[in-house]
């Protein structure tokens, strides 16, 4: 499945930051004060720059992070990955998928030991979650709700989008995980598929679309039903049985100013990833506050346990078996189906 229009806009998108931007400049500050201040360039997948921006301002607090400064570009983690090959301009990058940190690996651009940390190069986490309408006028309360006739679903497209990935991932564990075949989880997929109504480039554009009223249920990470919450949106969610652990990669290149280790660490501290908790998002260390965080179904309790959680490692080996098995343009099942379905532009 080619896709040279995206290409062209990733690398015209590199060009035009290539030009404004500098990767990890150090400069004197204009306060007159004669200190130096810091310009960390961030690259993202458009669904965490909410939870990013409240990490950087609590950063700027603490020494290590006074007077650093942040220019950011998010979008599609696919998208992003391959903007970053091209050519924009990255002191730390923060990705839907690990796949799309090992294409900065295989360009010389990330340490091939960037995943050998605590974390496993993970900095945030979620769950894959059903999204419906005020009410849940559909009645929707599993997968097997979403292949019925007449309901109609959003999820953004596997060619550009890391959550796309992890929802077709999750519905695809939902067969295999509980005794079926992956002949039958292909079958399903294709009905599911069947259903789509829109096919958006990113998590947050097909949010987007869902609130702006097009379909009757969304696959969406839990932490982007939490922010549209917090957005004052009107939608409620349901946990399905089985989903997914969804585990965003963050990295440092290779050329990165210094101080984007320092950024890093303080995005895995209990104060980090208190942010992240606050903004939907499961924090990936012991001992950090989830209570009172607004948009959740529980504040209180934000983050239930789901009946059956699956891993990338535990379920489906690994990313790069995944990838070439689901996701590979010409001979990736997934791939396959969606083309199938005449659902991808």
């Amino acid at each position: 499945m080619k896709h040279p229009i995206r290409a062209t806009a990733a690398l015209m998108l590199a060009a035009g930051l290539l030009l404004s931007a500098c990767a990890g400049t150090t400069k004197k500050d204009d306060t007159g004060a004669g200190g130096e201040s810091t310009t960390l360039n961030i690259v993202g997948f458009a669904v965490p720059e909410a939870a990013n921006k409240a990490i950087a301002a609590e950063w700027n607090k603490t020494p290590a992070g006074k007077g650093v400064k942040f220019q950011t570009s998010y979008g599609a983690s696919g998208d992003q990955s391959r903007a970053v090959v091209a050519g924009l301009k990255a002191d730390y990058v923060h990705f839907s998928v690990s796949s799309d940190v090992t294409r900065l690996v295989d360009a010389k651009l990330v340490d091939p030991s960037w995943n050998q940390g605590p974390t496993k190069g993970i900095v945030s986490s979620s769950v894959v979650v059903l999204a419906v309408r005020p009410g849940n006028p559909k009645n929707i309360k599993g997968w097997d709700d979403l292949i019925k006739p007449g309901i109609g679903i959003v999820t953004p497209n596997p060619a550009s989008s890391g959550a796309a990935r992890w929802n077709a991932l999750a519905a695809w564990g939902h067969i295999t995980a509980n005794g079926g075949t992956d002949a039958q989880a292909g079958e399903f997929l294709t009905k599911l598929f069947g259903n789509v109504v829109a096919l958006p480039g990113s998590g947050r554009d097909a949010t987007t679309a869902f609130i702006g009223g097009t379909g009757d249920v969304l696959l969406a990470y839990e932490n982007e039903a939490i922010l549209a919450r917090q957005s004052g949106e009107k939608l409620d969610w349901v946990y399905p049985d089985t989903t997914i652990l969804i585990e965003n990669p963050g990295a440092i290149l290779t050329n990165a100013n210094p101080k984007a280790k320092e950024w890093l660490d303080f995005v895995l501290s209990v104060p980090g990833q208190r942010q992240f908790a606050l903004k939907g998002f499961r924090p990936i260390i012991s001992g950090v506050d989830t209570k009172g965080v607004e948009g959740a179904i529980d504040p209180n309790s934000p983050f239930p346990t789901p009946k059956k959680l699956l891993t990338v490692d535990k379920d489906f080996e690994s990313w790069s078996k995944l990838s070439k098995k689901f996701f590979d343009e010409k001979e990736g099942l997934i791939v396959k189906i969606i083309a199938a379905s005449g659902k991808a532009k």
